[in-house]
């Protein structure tokens, strides 16, 4: 196997891991908060000491350079994933995955006022096809309004996909520092940032796991954090970012699948109608533009 065969392996094994998540947090009786701040907690060491296997060191200056955006980073990282858990209780694993997944959408409506990127046409049209998605998988163009509670989770699930557009076009203005560095800084800040959030909110209190619920967060920490973003990003630097944006679109679809098979969580036609519109506009909008080549006139 060569070594874009790897790397292409690689992410998407990651892919699949991500999309059992959904999964995993169901069985976990903790506040959302806290399942969050365990990710960090155990995803950052477990980051570090795969790159201290590989004979690698984290760059302190490269660190302290982009330190104030790395922050603002962990912050929202944190809160991102305490939003995406808590739609999760709200509505269903497959709605929210879908929901989630709009965040394409966001970074392309945000990028020609942030980004200072052009909005063409095609893109216009993905954001539109995605809300036209959005409409379907809520459910509301097959039973009107929905209940408060489902609306409370595709908000939420909405909320973690604005937040997450935000993590990724914030991404874009660090300078010089690999991925394994800023990853590694961005889960361990949202583990201490997290912490005393907890503390302060009372998360603690009257915790208790029983075996199998433990087991499951300490999946969702090691597996589902620290090795699935050992795979993802272990295997950038060998695959375009267009085959990358593609191939993440496998973790809705795993997702929605498992959460049919195992939660009995099933969509219907009008889900299956959002979900199409929502992930072809989301990869339509990844796929590069034609250039249009002017001939010079002699």
């Amino acid at each position: 196997m060569d070594k874009q065969a790897a790397a292409r392996a690689k992410v998407i094994l990651s892919m699949f891991i991500y999309g059992t998540i959904g999964v995993f947090v169901r069985y976990i009786p903790l506040p959302s908060s806290l399942i969050a701040m365990v990710r960090g907690l155990l995803g950052a060491p477990f980051l570090l000491l795969v790159m201290l296997a590989q004979k690698k060191r984290l760059s302190g200056a490269a660190i302290r350079r982009n330190l104030p955006l790395l922050c603002v980073l962990g912050v929202l990282l944190g809160v991102n994933w305490i939003l995406l858990f808590e739609s999760y209780r709200f509505t269903t694993v497959a709605t929210a995955t879908l929901c989630y997944y709009t965040a394409p959408i966001f970074i392309v409506a945000a990028s020609p006022f942030l980004l200072r990127e052009r909005m063409t046409v095609r893109k216009l049209l993905c954001v539109f096809t995605a809300l036209a998605g959005m409409v379907f998988v809520s459910g509301v163009a097959e039973k009107g309004i929905p209940s408060l509670t489902e609306i409370r989770g595709v908000l939420l699930a909405l909320g973690a996909a604005v937040l997450y557009a935000a993590i990724v076009m914030l991404n874009k203005k660090l300078k010089d520092i690999s991925a394994f560095d800023r990853t590694i800084m961005q889960l361990a800040i949202s583990a201490l940032v997290l912490l005393p959030y907890n503390m302060l909110s009372g998360s603690f209190q009257g915790t208790s796991l029983s075996a199998f619920s433990a087991l499951m967060l300490l999946v969702v920490g090691v597996v589902h954090t620290g090795f699935a973003y050992y795979l993802y990003f272990g295997s950038m630097e060998d695959l375009k970012s267009q085959t990358l944006a593609i191939l993440s679109y496998i973790d809705p679809v795993v997702a929605v699948l498992l959460s049919a098979l195992i939660l009995g969580e099933k969509l219907g036609l009008f889900g299956l109608t959002g979900a199409v519109l929502i992930l072809g506009a989301a990869i339509v909008s990844e796929l590069p533009e034609k250039q249009t080549v002017k001939r010079r006139e002699n």
